[in-house]
């Protein structure tokens, strides 16, 4: 099936109007079924009861005048409706005593009460009684096409409304679907028209009440699509003015070794150019993770991983950073502290929290790692002896490019913001709380254990 015969077949308006129609339709004929078999049951009921009365009045006339001859009175009827009638008046006997003129000269029914015969002037319905004393019996039979004829007609008088009526109200429907949708139209149109960067709004008030919803959810989809957008932009001026620095002294310490008088000049120059590279690169590296991060998207392919492995080989990758700083460093990893997650992020999550505490701690100051599990749960943390941070500005280093004022200390102001959207991916969120050590600080995330 194409897509324009599918579009036309799952047309809500088409759809609604088929079934108000075919709905209306059906209605009409289980109405006009139950009327023409209800009719039916009326005039058999009320053909049935003429039938009986006529036989009562027979009885009553044979009982006081059986010597006239009321044959001929009879045979003269005209009217249609009369020439399908036809009785018989009988004695005990056999004896037949009158008749009316199309009556033939034997019994009408051997049957008391109503019964139906057929013969070749078609099919009776017959009723016989007796008089009081059972000397007189009286059989009138009335031709079954009257009632037939009857019911046809009522039958068309039922027809004959649903011929005009049924269009009309087709009509109707149609126009009334039309009116309906006009609103639902005019906001397609709307949409249809916005540029892509137009993500005002709409106005839900002016929109019917069935599809304010509808409505409201598209504007929480506009929201967050001009939310997402604003931060790719932010971001990308963000990372625009970051990079200009590092690149601006690059570039000033390679015309400085360009222009070198000697080599010892040149060497050092080179050295501070290596140096300035390795944080450049830092950067982009830290801006390439928060980038593939997005909290809405959820995990790819978490699996089961051992967090207190994990905390021991980050360590031990940033071995000689902790040796040239000369720290007092202290790694308590208890086993089997397994947690649902992706190795590489969480990877990524605790050397940016062993890193920052190395890279702010002063020269022979401590800092220790913890992995524990508790109350069902995996606990990290990294405490240092740093300058640590105020509590007031703890939110605002969860930000990216956000960066404290701690002396010469180089940094991106990316590696807490990369921690904490890790950590909502997980299902958690970053602590920062103050150390037992002197200015220092604890940074901490909570999993939930996958046992």
């Amino acid at each position: 099936m194409s897509d324009a015969a599918t579009t036309v077949w799952f047309s809500l308006r088409r759809r609604l109007l088929a079934l108000l129609l075919g709905g209306v339709t059906v209605a009409w004929l289980v109405t006009m079924i139950f009327s023409y078999i209800d009719a039916h049951h009326e005039v058999d009921e009320l053909f049935d009861a003429q039938l009986a009365q006529a036989a009562q009045t027979l009885l009553a006339l044979a009982s006081h005048d059986t010597d006239h001859d009321m044959e001929d009175d009879i045979g003269n009827a005209t009217h249609k409706y009369q020439r399908s009638l036809r009785f018989q008046l009988w004695r005990a006997d056999g004896t037949l005593l009158m008749r009316s003129h199309n009556a033939p000269e034997t019994p009408l029914t051997s049957a008391d009460d109503f019964s139906e015969t057929r013969d070749q002037h078609g099919h009776w319905r017959h009723f016989s009684r007796w008089n009081q004393d059972r000397s007189t019996q009286v059989q009138v039979s009335e031709n079954h096409d009257i009632r037939d004829e009857l019911i046809g007609h009522i039958a068309w008088r039922l027809l004959f409304p649903a011929l005009f009526g049924l269009p009309l109200i087709g009509l109707w429907v149609w126009l009334a679907t039309r009116h309906g949708f006009a609103s639902l139209d005019g906001i397609a149109r709307q949409i249809a028209s916005r540029e892509p960067q137009q993500l005002q709004p709409l106005h839900p008030s002016a929109a019917p009440e069935e599809i304010r919803t509808l409505l409201e959810a598209l504007n929480g989809l506009f929201r967050r699509v001009e939310n997402a957008l604003e931060s790719e932009r932010r971001f990308t001026a963000d990372a625009a003015h970051e990079l200009r620095t590092p690149l601006a002294a690059l570039q000033a310490q390679l015309q400085v070794a360009q222009r070198a008088r000697d080599d010892e000049e040149r060497d050092r120059s080179l050295s501070q150019l290596q140096s300035g590279l390795t944080r450049a690169v830092h950067l982009v590296d830290q801006m390439l993770h928060l980038a593939r991060l997005d909290p809405e998207s959820g995990l790819p392919d978490p699996q089961p991983v051992d967090l207190s492995m994990l905390a021991e080989s980050v360590c031990a990758d940033i071995g000689p950073q902790i040796l040239a700083k000369n720290l007092n460093f202290d790694l308590d990893a208890a086993p089997g502290c397994q947690v649902i997650g992706q190795a590489e992020w969480l990877r990524v999550l605790i050397r940016n929290l062993v890193d920052n505490a190395v890279r702010y701690t002063p020269d022979g100051g401590e800092v220790r790692v913890s992995v524990s599990k508790s109350n069902g749960q995996v606990d990290f943390s990294v405490s240092d002896s740093g300058p640590g941070i105020p509590p007031e500005e703890r939110k605002s280093v969860l930000r990216r490019f956000h960066r404290l004022n701690h002396g010469s200390q180089p940094g991106s102001g990316l590696g807490l913001a990369i921690v904490s959207r890790i950590a909502e991916l997980h299902g958690t969120h970053l602590q920062l709380e103050e150390s037992s050590m002197p200015k220092g600080l604890v940074a901490g995330v909570k999993f939930p254990s996958d046992e």
